[in-house]
Parts: structure tokens; sequence; C-alpha cells
């Protein structure tokens, strides 16, 4: 018995010492080969040779790398951190890069591309729910620069705005004082950023590399240290979430750069390793200056060399100039002053081209009346899926790419994320987060391709896409109306989670604003009665659509089916027969084998719950969400009070759509041009 006793005594601290050194390290990382390192990319930044390469030579664009491990901040937690960085001006001194303490390692629609170092925006600068530490090296001279120089180092506090900055300088020893450092030189330069979280002070310095690590007087109390560049006493527990994200933040404006982190060390709760600087990678040579012109010999030979020369540089400049026109307008777009907001979240048709190669077929997700969907990968490697959407004018176009942007900025792990579009002439690309098991409809309905879901998985859909639904209703700053929820607009992650997508009908309202009639659109059987009486939409007529998406999944049948026999075409009134008739069990998905009986009556009651006639007797996405997860009873309901979308709809009416569509799912604009129509 002792033996088993000093066993398990051995195994616990075993377990403890291997947590203690995982914290460990989560909490401190050194890299000199950024492709060995788990980083996250966005925009321009990605890995070149070694080198982690925040910006290139795109203007009016950003480029973001943070660590993707958060770290736990604390009131009395410090950090130190050291890198190595290089820029190389290739037009200007372009806008400068910082490094950033973040609560979120996605910042590509925070910072506006033109300015603010890819960090803040007009909307975003200088609130305190920010939550942002950010090091600015700044190398913007123009007029629009909110600090006095054009080469300086800040400290920013959720804003652009230094709280403190300084000429970029550093202390000469041999000299004896400071020497300014030019940050746009293409030279490797260091900088040390050390933060007492008990004494509340934050220091940076610079230097050229490589001149060794100056003593810090953070970490070290018997050597006199060098006096920093920037000194700051700052309680940045009064600043941070508890979780944060370390990394750096780059962008080019009207004029452009290269920006490189060479090299790079950290550590939460102390000094961080100091870097090796021969395994520092060189920042990439620049190309060298043309030879000046030899002097032209009166030999004959020489004049000949010299024609031929002429002419083929010539021809050469007619070639180029032939392929440069063809290329523009094979990547033309359209761009428009009012657009330069929306930049961060715009992508160029080049990339977009490159991405998907060229929109060939076999990269073809799906296709419809909207238009069609790639698959595409960036450099980056992430992969993203391009709709290409058609549009005739430009009429309108102002407010719905706002209502694009709006859109980019919704974030809930239930929403297909929108990560930006392009505009040509006559098309509007969007580009969103790839989801690798299509839509939720191909595994419900196109039996020869996928395997069926199980119940627990079907269960867990409905849940993630009930808890997108309230936040899009009411945790959102704005009310967002879906109006097209259906399977077909739901995407499955890698792990079957069901996502909402495809927002091309949503319509965004600020609250508290009285909601006007609008034109009717959806799909039948989706579509509330009020919606097709009156043509306004609510939320409750959300509600409406989500009850006949819990029947279609419940059931594993679409909501209209007109090949069935007429008391079965329409799923609302079939459920409500088999409801009156106590027979509900027997309309449960024959594909599911074992299924829990009381979760399957629980969510075809909701779902008759959600499809009453009456939008005040139908519940809220919220009291959805407690009837889900078991905290409330659904209410008794009478399954003769639902009502089908479209009352007075016939038999021979669905019969006859039918073969006017290609699929069961139709559109309101169906109906109105079969039969005449409101």
């Amino acid at each position: 018995m002792a033996g088993v006793l000093e066993s398990f005594f051995w195994i616990i601290i075993c377990i403890h010492v291997v947590s203690l050194v995982l914290a460990q390290d989560r909490d401190q990382f050194l890299h000199y080969n950024f492709s060995q390192a788990d980083l996250h990319l966005d925009g321009m930044a990605n890995i070149d040779d070694g080198r982690l390469h925040l910006t290139n030579n795109t203007t009016k664009s950003t480029g973001h790398a943070f660590n993707k491990t958060p770290m736990q901040f604390t009131a009395s937690s410090s950090f130190s951190t050291e890198f190595v960085f290089a820029m190389l001006p290739l037009q200007g001194d372009g806008q400068g890069m910082a490094f950033v303490v973040s609560p979120t390692k996605d910042l590509r629609y925070a910072g506006a591309a033109t300015s603010d170092l890819g960090i803040f925006n007009k909307t975003n600068d200088n609130k305190t729910e920010n939550h942002i530490l950010a090091i600015e090296l700044d190398t913007n001279d123009s007029s629009e620069s909110f600090d006095k120089s054009g080469n300086h180092v800040g400290i920013d506090i959720n804003s652009i705005v230094s709280v403190e900055y300084a000429n970029a300088s550093y202390f000469n020893d041999t000299q004896g004082k400071n020497i300014t450092l030019s940050l746009a030189s293409g030279k490797s330069i260091l900088i040390w950023i050390d933060y007492d979280g008990i004494k509340k002070l934050l220091n940076v310095t610079l230097a050229p590399v490589p001149t060794p690590k100056p003593v810090s007087p953070l970490f070290s109390r018997s050597i006199k240290p060098r006096v920093p560049l920037l000194s700051r006493s700052i309680n940045l527990s009064e600043i941070f979430n508890e979780t944060m994200y370390v990394g750096f933040s780059g962008s080019t404006g009207t004029v452009k750069s290269d920006q490189y982190i060479l090299g790079w060390s950290f550590k939460k709760g102390g000094q961080a390793e100091s870097l090796d600087i021969s395994k520092i990678l060189d920042p990439p040579n620049r190309p060298p200056p043309p030879l000046p012109p030899t002097s032209r010999s009166k030999d004959s030979k020489n004049i000949i060399i010299i024609s031929v020369t002429v002419t083929s540089i010539a021809f050469l400049l007619i070639l180029g100039g032939i392929l440069y026109f063809y290329k523009n307008k094979k990547y033309a777009e359209v761009l428009e002053q009012w657009e330069n907001e929306y930049s961060p979240q715009r992508f160029s048709f080049k990339n977009l081209y490159k991405a998907t190669r060229g929109f060939r077929e076999n990269r073809l997700l799906g296709a419809g009346g909207f238009g069609k969907v790639y698959k595409g990968e960036l450099p980056s490697g992430t992969q993203i899926a391009v709709k290409r959407v058609y549009h005739d004018a430009e009429q309108g176009m102002t407010q719905y790419v706002a209502e694009i942007a709006s859109m980019g900025r919704l974030r809930h792990k239930n929403l297909v994320q929108l990560l930006g579009y392009c505009r040509r002439k006559g098309e509007l690309l969007l580009v969103y987060d790839y989801m690798p098991n299509g839509s939720l409809d191909d595994y419900l309905f196109n039996r020869n391709k996928l395997k069926d879901l199980s119940w627990s998985q079907r269960l867990n859909i409905i849940k993630g896409v009930a808890s997108a639904l309230l936040y899009l209703h009411e945790e959102w700053e704005q009310v967002v109306l879906h109006r097209d929820i259906k399977a077909s607009n739901i995407l499955l992650d890698a792990d079957l989670n069901g996502r909402l997508g495809d927002f091309g009908l949503a319509r965004f309202h600020d609250r508290g604003e009285n909601l006007q009639a609008t034109r009717v659109v959806g799909t039948i059987g989706y579509m509330a009665p009020e919606l097709t009486a009156m043509g306004v939409a609510t939320t409750k007529t959300d509600v409406y659509a989500f009850g006949s998406f819990i029947l279609e999944v419940v059931c594993g049948r679409r909501p209209v089916e007109p090949d069935r026999p007429p008391e079965q075409m329409l799923l609302l009134k079939w459920v409500a027969t088999c409801g009156r008739r106590d027979t509900l069990m027997d309309i449960v998905d024959s594909k599911l084998g074992d299924f829990k009986a009381e979760e399957a009556k629980l969510l075809l009651k909701l779902g008759m719950l959600c499809s009453q006639s009456n939008p005040e007797s139908r519940p809220s996405m919220r009291d959805v969400i407690k009837y889900l997860e078991g905290n409330a009873t659904i209410p008794s309901i009478s399954f003769d009070t639902a009502g089908f979308g479209m009352p007075n709809i016939s038999n021979e009416t669905i019969t006859q759509m039918t073969t006017t569509s290609s699929s069961a799912n139709f559109s309101f604009e169906d109906v109105t041009i079969l039969f005449g129509g409101r």
C-alpha cells in the first residue's frame, strides 16, 4: 500500500513539473528563423526566407503577425522583449511599424491602411475598450502624422497619438553622446522593451546592430544602467485584459517600404533571453545603382552595337507596354475615393485571381443565381472562398459596400467570417473563410456525396445557429436581420460545427429604429406569414425561419416537397398533423440510428413554437437558447396555430413551381413571376 501511495505521489509531482514547463514555454520564446515560429499572419505579412516580412511594395495596406498562443497578464505581471528590425524604403519612408500587445490577434479591420500603423482607425482611436499597448517605430513625415517627427519612437495607449515619444537615437559610448538613428535606413536595428509590473515602469531603448544589450534598470540592481530612450510610468493592469497576444503591425500608405523582423526574443515575468547576433539573418540587399554610362567610341563597331542595343531596348519597351496594358486590363478594378475608408477590407483582384488559380473550374465550390464560389489560397497559406456576385449599376453601391464593411466586423464562432471584398466593373467579389465540409444541405440531402450526420452533431449545429442569431439580434451594436436562414446557408467547418453564412439578403438596423416595408425576398417554406403579407422583416421573421430550419434538420426533409402526397407536401402542416395524433416520432429522419426521443420531441415542439402565425407568440432567440439548454420549459402550444408563410398556396401551385425551378428551394420572386404575385 505504501508503494502505491509513493508512486501516486511521484506521478502528481511529475504532472505538476510538466505543467510548469509548458506554462513557461508559453510565456517565453526565441525566434531566429520565423518559418519555424507558430505565428498568426494576415494582410501583407509573410515569411520570406526565414525573415518575418510585415509589409512590401503594396500601397495602402497592412500586415500583422502575432504569436498564436495568448498570455495571461495579472496586475503585477512584467515582461521583456528584444527584437531586430530593418525597414527598407522603396518610396519615401513608408508609414512605419509597431510592437503590439493586444487582446486579439486579428487586427485586419482595426487599422486604416493609409496610416495609424495598421492598428487604429477613426472609429476606434482613443477608446479604452481597445486594451492595446503599442511601441511605434514611425517613419511617416507627412502632414497627416499626429506626432511631430518623421523618425521617432513612441508609446501608444489605445490611440495612435503617443503618450510619450522621442526622436530615434542611441547612446554612443565612444563619443559619449546620443547619435541619431534612421529607422528606415535599411540597416538592422536592435530594440529592447522592458516593463516592471511592480514599479509600473516601461522602458524602451534603441541601438544599431551589433551593439550589446544595455543594462536594464528594471532587471538589474548592481550595475549602473544606461538611460533608456523612453521611460514612462504606466499601470498596464488598467489597460490590459487578462488574456493578451504579442506581435507586430505595419502599414503602408501612399508611400511604401519593406519592413522586416529578423530576430525576436520575449519573456513574461523576467528578462528576455539576449539575441545571438551571429544568428540574425541580414536584411535583403537592395539592387545596386546602375553603372555610369561609358563614353561613346568613334569606332564603327560600337555604332553598330549601340544601334542594335537601342533597337532591342525599343522593342522590349513596346512589348513591355503591351504586356503592361494587357495585365492592367486583366486585373482592372473599380476603386473610388469613398472606398478608401474600407481599404483594410479590400483585396486586390490580382491577388484573388492568383489565389483561385485564375478562377479555374476545378476550384469551383458552387454556383447559383448569385454567381459562382471558388476555393482559393492566399500567400500566407490561409484558405478562402471567393464569391463572384454580378451587379448591373453603381446605384446603392456606397451603401452596399458600407454594409459589407459592417459584416466584416461581425465576430462570432458560428458565423462564416467575411474577410473583405473587391470591386470590378459589373461584378463584386466577396472573400470568406473557407469551410472545408461544405453546406449542411449536402449532408442532409445529397446521399451519394456525404455521410449522414449523427443526432448529437445535428443538435450541436442547431444550437450553434441559435447562438449566432442571438448575437445578430441582441448582442451586436446594430440589429442584424439575416432574412435567409436555411440548411443550404449553414456551412460546416472542419469539426462539423454549423456556421451561418450568405448575408446577401441581410439588413442592418440601428436599435430602436422603425422598420419599413421592403421588397419581399426569401425562400418558400422559411418565410413568415406577415413577411409575405406586409413585407416587414423583424427579428421574429428570422425566428420563424429558424423554426422551419429546426424541422428540416430533425426530419431530414425540406420544408416544401411537391413529390410527396398532398397532406405531406408542406413539412410544417405534416408536423402539425402528427403532433395532433401524438405520432411525432414517426417523422424523425429515418437515416438517424440512435437518437434521444425526448430531445427530438423538444426540438419538434420548439420548431412549431417558432412557426406560430402570430409573431408575438414566437419566442426570442434568447428564449430559444434557454429551451435548448434546458434552462426553461417550452410552453404548451396548439399545433393548429402554426402558420405557413403563404397560407393560400395550393398543391397545384407547388407542383407547377417544381417544373420551373431546378431546386425545391424557391425564392418568393418565383411565385410572383409565375402567378402574378402581389
